[in-house]
């Protein structure tokens, strides 16, 4: 399993610590609540609603240096826009890496 990393954040900031806090803060507030938003359009099965979600989702896991999660929710918006949700279980052990991996920052 690959482990997030601040590598972008920090050469994205270059050396801003300010911008670095606040990038990362607003990771810490969107991540939440976008994975609260995706459990419940999941459970509901709106796999368009969740597919969305999943896209918004990605981008996060570009930014923490998870290219193989992102692969991952690549291949996971594309199934739900198809009305599966097989890959609903390697996308939630993405989600609890991120989610551990966010309380330790």
């Amino acid at each position: 399993m690959e482990h997030p990393n601040l590598t972008y954040i920090k050469q994205l900031a270059g050396g801003d610590k300010t911008f670095e806090d606040k990038f990362i803060t607003i990771l810490k507030d969107e991540f939440p609540l976008e994975k609260e938003e995706y459990y419940n359009a999941l459970h509901s099965e709106r796999f368009k609603d969740t597919a969305m979600i999943v896209h918004k989702l990605k981008h996060k896991l570009n930014i923490l240096g998870l290219e193989k999660g992102y692969g991952t929710a690549v291949q996971y918006e594309e199934e739900l826009l198809a009305g599966k949700s097989s890959l609903s279980g390697a996308f939630e052990e993405i989600l609890q890496t991120i989610d551990a991996y966010l309380k330790t920052i």
